[in-house]
């Protein structure tokens, strides 16, 4: 073969790849999201390329679990290169305040996401229906919860390295004008579960669960390090709703007179 016809096969050979990679379909991120999340976070109908494309959100309780709930809006993603790293930006119309944007790091056995400072507080990131819980299982298929869960934060970068998981910065979850199916009450409160990374220097975040208005009061603290949470708190009724709550409260945890101790992990 002549240095010519060999130049030609590695020129048509290199835009080969090229095109595979450019037109790379979205239902290849389909499985790594799932490996990494355990199962729980799940793309459905995915369409388009893995540098833009757009996909419905499932949860789930994860493998072997019959529970999963398919979220009616898609969420859509642009994928490109800024700045020495990958940009992602997120869409979602109904839920997401305005286009998310994140920067994507990777290295070996290393993988770095990290939201810019600067979002709105106000605004937040977003809201979503608390009904959507219902899809990871136990309990929340139990408790079928209503309200809406907001996310927010200043600023944050959440790092895997060598299958350990390093939180910096902060982020805040609320959940608004909960309600439960086993309360007669139209809504128990709203809440929030604030989580404040350890920085570069370590690996365990700590959280704070608070209540910010309601009859049924929930407080609690605790740590959060990789996959592993751990949570240690109480419920408590104000005067007058502790008839109304009392079923609630007895499948929270374990009863100590007036209050109910909350324990995960």
């Amino acid at each position: 073969m002549s240095p010519a016809a060999r130049w030609a096969g590695a020129g048509a050979l290199l835009g080969a790849v090229a095109c595979l990679v450019a037109l790379a379909p979205a239902q290849w991120l389909v499985q790594p999201l799932a490996t990494a999340t355990a199962g729980r976070v799940q793309l459905h109908e995915a369409s388009g390329t893995v540098w833009r494309g757009d996909a419905r959100l499932v949860l789930s309780g994860g493998a072997g679990s019959r529970d999963a709930l398919l979220l009616p809006w898609r969420v859509g993603w642009a994928l490109g290169w800024g700045d020495g790293a990958l940009a992602l930006t997120l869409t979602q119309p109904c839920c997401l305040s305005a286009p998310l944007p994140l920067r994507l790091e990777a290295g070996l056995g290393r993988l770095a996401v990290a939201l810019p400072a600067g979002t709105d507080a106000a605004a937040g990131i977003g809201q979503w229906p608390a009904g959507w819980l219902v899809g990871l299982g136990t309990p929340w298929n139990t408790l079928q919860p209503g309200g809406t869960l907001r996310l927010s934060s200043p600023g944050l970068r959440l790092e895997w390295v060598q299958g350990r998981v390093r939180l910096e910065g902060a982020v805040m979850l609320d959940l608004a004008d909960a309600s439960s199916r086993l309360s007669t009450l139209p809504v128990l409160g709203s809440y929030r579960v604030a989580v404040q990374g350890a920085g570069a220097s370590g690996d365990v975040a700590t959280l704070r669960l608070s209540t910010l208005e309601g009859p049924l009061r929930l407080s609690g603290e605790g740590q959060w390090t990789g996959p592993r949470l751990r949570l240690r708190g109480e419920a408590r009724a104000d005067t007058g709703h502790e008839a109304v709550l009392r079923n609630l409260m007895n499948l929270l945890g374990r009863r100590d007179g007036e209050r109910v101790l909350l324990s995960i992990g």
